[in-house]
This record gives structure tokens, sequence and C-alpha cells, in this order.
């Protein structure tokens, strides 16, 4: 039995490594500083991600970001999937306390991610969220719309630090052509 697990254990820990190691990295897109975790709490529209297995056919999807009274922050991701509401719970934490966007986001726990802010408009209605890899990618708003100018803005930002933005999805029925 142990020869077994060893046998798909070690191929499948190198196609985990290989993929890690493939992705194009964010550390070189800063996060934005002077963070205020309060004002970002609240109900955050999906404008614009890349596409994931995780959120194939959600629409009207959205964010909300409670806190929690031991610190942490509560997660509800929600849509609707094939026309039927949807939603999965997850919990964040600061990543420290230097008033960096930087959060750990767990949905799945002890598994936790990054979730990297690295553009946020200073009265906290847009914000543009990574992992530590290029492959994920959100715009969100306080609102479903977003002004075009702002949404163009955004999209040629997110080319500039080489995001795939031709391939995003508007899961609010949004469309946009550069």
């Amino acid at each position: 039995m142990k020869k077994f697990f060893l046998t798909l254990a070690i191929p499948a820990m190198l196609l985990i490594c290989a993929g890690c190691n493939s992705a194009q990295l964010t550390a070189d897109i800063p996060a934005v500083q002077n963070f205020s975790l309060e004002k970002y709490l609240g109900t955050w529209y999906e404008i614009a991600r890349l596409p994931h297995s995780f959120e194939r056919d959600v629409a009207q999807a959205k964010a909300e970001y409670l806190l929690m009274p031991d610190g942490k922050v509560k997660v509800v991701n929600s849509g609707l999937k094939n026309g039927a509401p949807t939603s999965v719970e997850g919990v964040a934490v600061m990543k420290d306390g230097t008033g960096v966007g930087e959060l750990r986001v767990s949905f799945f726990r002890p598994f936790y991610g990054d979730y990297r802010i690295i553009y946020l408009t200073p009265d906290y209605s847009v914000a543009m969220v990574t992992s530590a890899t290029r492959d994920y990618f959100w715009l969100l708003a306080r609102t479903p719309e977003v002004n075009p100018a702002l949404l163009r803005e955004c999209l040629d930002r997110a080319a500039k630090w080489g995001f795939a933005v031709e391939l995003l999805q508007y899961p609010n029925g949004g469309v946009f052509t550069r």
C-alpha cells in the first residue's frame, strides 16, 4: 500500500511544482500601500475576471467581506450558476500588519492562497486583484457597472502588467472591446 501511495504521490507533487514554476509570478507588481481593511469591507461586484473552473458559468458574481470578532474576514462569493443561486464561504486574514493590500484567503482550509490588491481607487470604489501568479485577475467595483473610461484605464494597466486581458470574462453581462 505504501509503495502504491508513493507511486501516485511523487508524480502528483512533481506536476504541482511544475505548474507553480511555469506560471508567471506577480511579485513585480506592488500591492497597494496604506491599505485600510475597514474601508475594503462590504460588497464588491465582479466586473471582469480571468476564466477558472471554480467560476465557470457563474453570472452576476459578487463578493462580500465581513469582519468577524476574531479579526478574520468572512468572505462570501455568490452569483447565479445556470440561473440558480450559488455561493461559497471562506476566510481571509491580513498577510501582515503593515498596511499593504495583501491577504491570505482560504475556501478549503487549511489551504490558503494569496489575495493581492494591486490597484485601488482612493475612494475604494474600484479594485484590481490578483494572486501570486498572473493566472488570476479580477476587476471589482462597488456597483455592477464601471465608468467606461475607468474600465479602459484599468484594462490598459492590467495589459501593461502582463495579464491576458483578451481572455477576460464579464460576469455581469458587460462587454468591452479595446
